[in-house]
């Protein structure tokens, strides 16, 4: 059995680190309840924008934007895709980061060729992950110069992603470009998605519930409908990222929050095993004490 003091300081450290902890958790549910009211501020906008992107392409079905070019001519084999990959910046979040680095390694195996993958990763989890794999020999090529952390996520930081990618989609050194986050499904549920960003899918909208086609007015575009959806595709694309971005955030601090809760409840466990043990040992050195005193008194 352990001595007293080796107890007491084995305690000591115990409670340091439970306070650490106890404050992890504080910090992230902070984190999380800011992250979700940014989004909540921001996301009348980007619906609206949505529901103007729908309306101009009802009373123009015709229209040719470069955005919604799905470049058919190009064999799947041969197709560039992209992939933003939303990883922590840190661990200490349960299986956060490994859920969503397993599923990008999946989608890269269904991929019809490795050398065509390029991936843009966000956060120093991910960034270090696949910079590992590049020195095996079994990973697609890793943008070095897209250094962009996860933490506190914001408009300025989705708008430059977004001109990025769009850069390189409208020069076709890209033509698919795909997002791979982790979404909140509820609070205890989180799972790993993928959405496509580039080529944006054209919707059939233009028709009634009855399967007749819609008798819609005229509408006028200045200067035209391809400069009105060179405004507006970019800026939707920025908020798509945004969205992305800020449930992947939350989805980090939801799972940092329950890792950290489990840490403290463990850690008051502990210390109540090893007050029960200092006890134990303390009764103990009190009667050996006792025994002692009462055995030089007899021998007296």
């Amino acid at each position: 059995m352990p001595n007293i003091r080796e107890i007491r300081e084995r305690i000591d450290s115990i409670q340091q680190i439970l306070k650490i902890t106890n404050a992890m958790y504080l910090i992230s549910s902070s984190k999380l309840k800011k992250a979700r009211n940014a989004l909540d501020s921001t996301e009348p906008y980007f619906y609206k924008l949505q529901e103007t992107i729908d309306s101009v392409l009802e009373h123009t079905p015709h229209i040719r934007q470069m955005y919604f070019d799905r470049r058919l001519d190009i064999p799947p084999e041969k197709r560039k895709r992209g992939y933003i990959v939303i990883t922590g910046d840190k661990g200490l979040c349960g299986s956060y980061n490994q859920t969503i680095l397993k599923y990008t390694d999946k989608a890269l195996d269904e991929a019809p060729e490795l050398d065509n993958c390029y991936l843009f990763v966000m956060g120093q989890v991910g960034r270090m992950y696949f910079q590992r794999r590049i020195k095996s020999g079994k990973q697609a090529y890793v943008d070095g110069e897209f250094l962009y952390t996860t933490q506190n996520p914001t408009l300025y930081r989705a708008a430059e992603i977004a001109d990025i990618v769009l850069d390189k989609f409208k020069k076709k050194e890209l033509d698919e470009v795909w997002l791979l986050y982790t979404n909140m499904v509820s609070s205890n549920v989180q799972e790993a998605r993928k959405l496509q960003l580039l080529p944006f899918e054209r919707r059939h909208l233009g028709k009634s519930e009855d399967g007749t086609l819609k008798k819609l007015p005229k509408a006028s575009f200045v200067p035209s409908p391809e400069k009105v959806m060179d405004y507006l595709i970019p800026q939707y694309a920025k908020g798509i990222i945004y969205g992305a971005m800020v449930e992947a955030f939350c989805c980090e601090q939801q799972s940092r929050m329950t890792a950290m809760d489990a840490a403290t409840n463990s850690a008051k466990d502990m210390i109540k095993e090893l007050s029960l043990l200092y006890n134990r040992a303390r009764q103990s050195a009190i009667t050996q004490e006792i025994t002692e005193v009462c055995g030089g008194a007899v021998s007296l």
